[in-house]
C-alpha cells in the first residue's frame, strides 16, 4: 500500500476551509490524507496530553510518522534541557504512547544533520539509538553524502537493513557534501519511508539567515515529468516493501498539499477510512 501525505498540518491553507480554527486542522487534514508527519516532535518532546488529542483527531486507520526529537539526532544547540540522554529518550518515548496504543504509529523518523558524518563513533550512535527505542519502528534519514559515496554506500545500505532501520529515501537538490541522492533501495520488507523535499538547489545550499531559512530552502513545485518520475521509482519499489509512506515537505510555497494529491491522481489509489470533509457553506 502507498501512503500519501504531507509534512504538518498546520501550513497547508489549500485544505482547509476558510476560518478554520488551529486546534481543528487535523481533524479536516483526516480528509485528505492517510499519513501526516509530526514535526512539532522535533523541537520539542510532546506532552501526552497532545498526542492524545492528535489519535483522537484522525480516523481509525490514521497513521502518524513522528520526528525524533532534536537533541536525540544532533541538531540541538547547546545543553539539552535532559540530566542524560537516556532520559531524553525515555521522556520522548513515553510522549509516543498514545500512538502506540492506538495503533496509529508507522514510525519515528530520525533525521540527522548535514555534519553527521559516516564515521565510527556515528555508527556507534546509530546501534545505541535503535537499542534506546527497543521495539518502536523506526526510519533512519541522512543529510551528509557520506554514507552513500561509492566506499560506504553498500555497507550503509547494509547497516540499516541488519539493524532493522527503515529507510528514509530522499528527493532534495543535490547540493554537494551537505545533501544525499536518491537511493532506491528498501531496507526493511514492510515499510519504506520517502521524503521529498523539493529542488531548489539556491534554496538549498544559501538559506536566509534565522527563522526564515526554511521558507527558502523547501520553496518548490513538482512537476508533471517529476511526479511521473517518482511514479515510476514507487513502482519499482513496491515489490520490495509492503507499505511505502511518500510524504511531500516542499511546504514553503503551499505547493505540498497540491502535489500530494497530484501523486494520488497519478497512481489511481482511493483511501477508504478517511474523515469526513467539511463543507464551505458561506
Amino acid at each position: 500500500m502507498i501512503y500519501v501525505g504531507v509534512t504538518g498540518w498546520g501550513d497547508h491553507d489549500s485544505l482547509y476551509v476558510a476560518g478554520t480554527a488551529p486546534r481543528d486542522k487535523l481533524q479536516e487534514y483526516g480528509a485528505h490524507f492517510p499519513v501526516v508527519e509530526v514535526d512539532a516532535s522535533f523541537y520539542a518532546v510532546q506532552p501526552k496530553q497532545n498526542v492524545e488529542k492528535w489519535v483522537a483527531d484522525t480516523p481509525e486507520t490514521f497513521k502518524f510518522i513522528v520526528k525524533a526529537y532534536q537533541g536525540m539526532t544532533g541538531h540541538q544547540r547547546g545543553e539539552i534541557p535532559f540530566d542524560t540522554k537516556e532520559l531524553m529518550f525515555n521522556a520522548f518515548k513515553q510522549s509516543i504512547e498514545p500512538y502506540e496504543k492506538a495503533r496509529k504509529m508507522a514510525m519515528v523518523l530520525f533525521q540527522f544533520p548535514p555534519w553527521f558524518e559516516c564515521k565510527k563513533e556515528n555508527v556507534d550512535y546509530l546501534r545505541w539509538c535503535k537499542e534506546q527505542m527497543g521495539d518502536t519502528k523506526v526510519a533512519l534519514e541522512f543529510r551528509n553524502q557520506t554514507w552513500f559515496q561509492p566506499a560506504y554506500h553498500d555497507r550503509t545500505l547494509k547497516f540499516m537493513e541488519e539493524e532493522g532501520w527503515i529507510h528514509s529515501i530522499c528527493d532534495e537538490p543535490q547540493a554537494g557534501r551537505g545533501s544525499i541522492p536518491t537511493v532506491l533501495h528498501p531496507t526493511d520488507p514492510d515499510n519504506t519511508l520517502i521524503r521529498l523535499h523539493g529542488r531548489n538547489v539556491h534554496g538549498w545550499t544559501k538559506p536566509a539567515a534565522g527563522k526564515d531559512w526554511r521558507e527558502v530552502r523547501y520553496l518548490y513545485d513538482y512537476n508533471l515529468n517529476e511526479l511521473m518520475e517518482w511514479k515510476g521509482n514507487l513502482e519499482r519499489l513496491a515489490p520490495s516493501s509492503r507499505n511505502i509512506y511518500l510524504l511531500f515537505n516542499n511546504n514553503s510555497g503551499g505547493h505540498a498539499a497540491g502535489n500530494a494529491k497530484q501523486m494520488i491522481d497519478l497512481l489511481g489509489v482511493e483511501y477508504t477510512g478517511l474523515a469526513p470533509r467539511q463543507l464551505d457553506l458561506f
